[in-house]
């Protein structure tokens, strides 16, 4: 009799148990993750300003004025920038140009970032890198500011280097002391004859990014 006794209090503490945690665990915790996995904050960095519309500095913003036109999806101007929303293949792409300038681009990148609720490993920054000759991209995981005063400022307000940069190489072309003429001047005739393919394949970074992943988008198109 005691231990059939024992053995129902253990079976009845067990069940209250289960039903306590059942209770506490929601019933479909996959959802949220999913949700958030599936939104995606795209960077273009840039200075705002129309004598540095058409600037190598301000590629990060061309690239995204380009995809913007190409899938007819507008900007509206928001608390510390401009952004644009694209629906591709149950992703959701916000696409933002900072306006705090190049060096405060962080604070706009934390703002969105927290209030979308979008993860760091979904966070792209398209930017122009000296180092690269013109046209070449070069998508990494991580890495250092390679003194790119954006990627300087962003690394700062997030306390990490740990997102995916776009670097488009804009070449360094330029006589000594003439790096920021340089980087703030315009496209030269080439350039400007060869931008169009490179902004349509930039286009298909964005998409694969956020559907394919990192790692197949790294090896599709790195070094093109």
């Amino acid at each position: 009799m005691i231990q059939w006794i024992k053995a129902l209090f253990s079976a009845t503490i067990k069940e209250e148990n289960r039903k306590i945690i059942k209770k506490e665990v929601p019933e479909n915790p996959k959802n949220n993750t999913e949700s958030v996995s599936k939104k995606f904050l795209i960077v273009g960095l840039g200075n705002i300003g129309a004598e540095y519309v058409n600037t190598r500095h301000n590629i990060g913003f061309k690239v995204l004025d380009h995809f913007a036109k190409k899938e007819s999806v507008s900007f509206e101007t928001v608390k510390l920038g401009a952004l644009a929303e694209y629906k591709f293949k149950g992703r959701t792409f916000l696409l933002l140009k900072p306006n705090t300038y190049m060096n405060l681009s962080g604070k706009a990148v934390q703002y969105w970032m927290d209030k979308e609720n979008i993860p760091l490993e979904n966070i792209m920054v398209i930017t122009d890198d000296l180092n690269l000759s013109f046209g070449t991209i070069r998508i990494k995981p991580k890495g250092s500011d390679g003194g790119h005063n954006g990627l300087k400022n962003i690394n700062l307000v997030l306390n990490t280097n740990q997102y995916t940069r776009f670097r488009f190489g804009i070449s360094d072309e330029f006589k000594k002391g003439k790096q920021v003429d340089y980087v703030l001047g315009d496209w030269d005739e080439a350039e400007k004859a060869a931008l169009p393919e490179r902004l349509e394949l930039s286009s298909e970074i964005i998409k694969s990014f956020g559907t394919a992943g990192l790692d197949l988008t790294m090896t599709s198109y790195n070094g093109k």
